[in-house]
């Protein structure tokens, strides 16, 4: 589906920068606990802007834009599993850094990713 890549593909950029400053220059002051708190909200926001566009550009019905939420989350977190493929995090290692209070942070803020195109009204106008 061409929306939920449309949603996704600007939000997970915007998200892997982020969290590479996050990693590099506020993880290292802050902790990595408050540094996800404080990234995670900010990432939302931007997912609510991007849906606000995508679904502006295609109007889906409640059922559609369900898919298109599910299928974004399902590559979401495809690709945030390939990242840590390609920094030689196994597999093992991604599904236990989820288990920490800051992986914990992370995947409601990815499942939140995934529900806010069910969960935002159509644009204004």
């Amino acid at each position: 589906m061409i929306a939920a890549l449309a949603y996704f593909t600007p939000v997970f950029a915007f998200a892997f920068g982020l969290g590479a400053l996050r990693e590099t220059a506020f993880a290292p002051v802050t902790g990595a606990f408050l540094a996800v708190a404080l990234e995670t909200p900010v990432v939302l926001a931007m997912a609510w802007r991007v849906a606000s566009r995508v679904l502006g550009r295609w109007p889906l019905p409640a059922r559609s834009r369900i898919a298109m939420g599910t299928l974004a989350f399902a590559i979401l977190i495809l690709a945030e599993l390939a990242t840590a493929q390609a920094f030689v995090q196994s597999p093992g290692q991604f599904l236990a850094a989820i288990a920490t209070g800051p992986g914990a942070i992370g995947l409601a803020g990815q499942i939140a990713i995934g529900l806010i195109p069910a969960l935002r009204p159509y644009p204004r106008g």
